[in-house]
């Protein structure tokens, strides 16, 4: 059990800790880390560089949530007969969520963790990401603040999870990893009650003209 733990432990932080916000960015020319809110996600990437980069970016960062949990995990769960097993899966959605956040490639400065944590629910627990995803379209629907969508999102996360029949354990890790995107949050919260948080289409503001 022991080889097989720290596999799936090595692995799934290591997939998770890839900055695809960062990596793609520099590919165009731009530290992400440097402009914008200076987020590697999915939100600063499609701010700064477009639908098309913000697309891909959230897409590959949630790929990794899923692969961890179902590729990884359960090739893991091949090379152990332990009873720890069947809590591999959500143990390898919980170390590429950490990667994601806390990756060793940008000195564990990384991301929010959102997307990463819809892939591993995506396929720890179908039913439940469907509702935390519903909650987070009609937050943002209405608001068009991404942060506050996502932060009631994960609120809403471990209640979908019991709601749809999930165990004790699924619930605890839904709950701790709800916490922990509220806590990477914090800026966020601020700013959305001081009214200075960015929405989603806003006009920009120009900057007044100088005089000559």
């Amino acid at each position: 059990m022991a080889a097989a733990l720290i596999t799936l432990i090595l692995l799934s932080y290591l997939l998770g800790s890839i900055p695809t916000g960062f990596l793609v960015a520099k590919a165009k020319g731009v530290d992400i880390r440097s402009v914008g809110s200076g987020n590697i996600g999915a939100t600063n990437v499609f701010r700064i560089l477009g639908k098309g980069a913000g697309i891909f970016v959230l897409t590959a960062d949630a790929m990794k949530g899923v692969f961890v949990v179902a590729v990884i995990a359960p090739a893991c769960q091949r090379i152990s007969s332990d009873t720890l097993t069947p809590h591999l899966p959500a143990l390898a959605g919980i170390c590429a969520i950490l990667g994601h956040n806390y990756t060793c490639w940008l000195k564990f400065k990384g991301g929010k963790g959102i997307a990463t944590t819809a892939g591993v629910f995506a396929a720890l627990a179908p039913a439940a990401f469907g509702i935390a995803l519903a909650t987070w379209l009609v937050v943002f629907a209405a608001s068009r603040y991404v942060s506050l969508a996502s932060i009631v999102a994960a609120v809403a996360l471990p209640l979908a999870v019991w709601l749809t029949g999930n165990g004790g354990l699924l619930i605890g890790v839904s709950a701790a990893l709800g916490a922990l995107a509220i806590y990477k949050h914090k800026a966020n919260i601020e700013r959305l009650l001081a009214g200075t948080e960015n929405r989603i289409g806003a006009k920009k503001q120009e900057p007044p003209e100088t005089k000559p």
